[in-house]
């Protein structure tokens, strides 16, 4: 897929970057590029593959979920500007 000068402003202006004049060009051979990539790995066949979570079959070690800190909500509420029923209480912020 090759971008044109207007694909690149147009994806300028949608994520709201300034792109110099001079550098419109190699962006669009860029960007370009990393679309013909992508279409090279969606053309390959990926049937029978078993995804992995892991290249390497690694193991992830885990740690026993036990219980490490104490609870102290209500030292935290203590130095809250305001809390209710054991929740913090903020200014609306929205209409």
């Amino acid at each position: 897929m090759s971008l044109e000068r207007s694909d690149v402003e147009r994806i300028a202006h949608l994520a709201r970057l300034e792109v110099a004049e001079k550098d419109i060009s190699e962006y669009a051979r860029n960007l370009s590029n990393i679309f013909g990539l992508v279409a090279q790995l969606e053309a390959v066949d990926t049937d029978g593959v078993k995804p992995m979570a892991h290249p390497f079959d690694a193991v992830q070690r885990l740690r026993a979920d036990e219980v490490t800190e104490s609870n102290q909500r209500d030292h935290f509420q203590q130095i809250a500007p305001k809390v209710a029923d054991g929740l913090y209480l903020v200014p609306k912020v929205l209409d």
